[in-house]
């Protein structure tokens, strides 16, 4: 799993939500699971730290899709693509208000869920780096001052690196990259990549 995108989807018909899963998995993207409603959907998102949300619009439960993506952009601060058969016009103005990363209309293929997923990642990123990251706001944030090495750690996640391209690029092991992240989290009291990027971006 380590290094690999973790996808979390929300769809509530059991066979378009298993042909996602099989394609993405063939794409080699980790799915960390799939919600069939809106309160397991929340729940996930709160436990399994998806890095990319698929999102129905039209989900069962007490909220739909667009509410959930809402709740998305609140708290967590995930890129999501819509899954959607809907094209009416109130529908999507709703959904644009939320400001997804993409749509995905149903009926698609392998290669529609290919190209969203990727500029979605991919667009995501680019608005992540776009952001400086102080040094000095993260040392006053955290119990202990942030080192010279997990700071550049941070700059490489906020611009969407795992764990692999960081030991690539700073010229270090997975272990020693793992060892400054459990550091890192310690110092900011967060519990994994998904709630430091949230942290973050708060700066």
């Amino acid at each position: 799993m380590d290094g690999k995108v973790k996808i979390l989807i929300v769809e509530d018909e059991p066979i378009i939500a298993k042909d996602i899963e099989y394609y993405l998995q063939k794409l080699g993207y980790f799915i960390v699971g799939t919600a069939h409603d809106s309160e397991s959907a929340l729940d996930m998102l709160a436990s399994r730290q998806p890095d990319l949300v698929l999102l129905d619009i039209n989900i069962e439960g007490t909220k739909d899709g667009i509410e959930i993506a809402t709740v998305i952009n609140e708290k967590y601060q995930l890129p999501f693509l819509f899954l959607t058969s809907y094209s009416d016009e109130s529908t999507l103005s709703r959904a644009k208000e939320t400001r997804p990363y993409g749509y995905i209309v149903k009926p698609f293929d392998e290669k529609d869920l290919k190209t969203s997923v990727a500029i979605a990642l991919a667009n995501h990123n680019m608005d992540h780096t776009k952001k400086e990251i102080s040094k000095e706001k993260l040392n006053d944030m955290s119990h202990s001052d942030i080192s010279d090495k997990e700071y550049q750690v941070i700059k490489d996640i906020v611009a969407g690196c795992s764990s692999s391209e960081i030991a690539d690029k700073n010229f270090i092991s997975i272990n020693t990259v793992k060892f400054h992240l459990k550091n890192i989290y310690q110092k900011l009291e967060v519990s994994g990549k998904t709630e430091l990027l949230s942290k973050v971006m708060t700066l």
